[in-house]
């Protein structure tokens, strides 16, 4: 799995900060490794935000601003955590459903980051998702 410490001209910090469109939302993230295993996922919610998600551990994951702006939503089993700003409407981060010791976010969020100088990335299979299989 791919470990990224630069993502086009931009130099991934072991503290990077993360943020929505309209600028409400700032989050900190670990990355101490690097942007590690970016992937898409064919999920329903995921298969239209389009987004590419890599994952920190929960406590890798701070709002420094804006927690106000952050808004909620679930589906289904109501097991993943899907974090929206209020304002702008971008996708932010989830807690995964598959691990919930893990955030994942939006690696388009993450400053002077465009996720289009990732080229392609893999797919996850949330279609099929593990826990849909007990």
């Amino acid at each position: 799995m791919p470990n990224y410490f630069q993502i086009g001209n931009t130099k991934i910090e072991s503290r990077h900060r993360a943020t929505c469109h309209c600028g409400s939302i700032i989050l900190e993230l670990e990355l101490p490794n690097g942007v590690e295993d970016p992937r898409r996922c064919n999920c329903s919610i995921c298969r239209r935000r389009g987004a590419i998600c890599a994952s920190v551990p929960l406590a890798g994951l701070k709002v420094v601003q804006g927690q106000e702006f952050l808004t909620l939503y679930t589906f289904n089993t109501r097991t993943a955590k899907h974090y929206f700003c209020r304002v702008c409407g971008t996708y932010t981060h989830h807690q995964r459903r598959s691990d919930p010791h893990v955030f994942a976010y939006n690696v388009g969020c993450l400053e002077g980051v465009n996720p289009f100088d990732l080229g392609e990335v893999p797919t996850s299979d949330g279609i099929n998702h593990v826990s849909d299989r007990e």
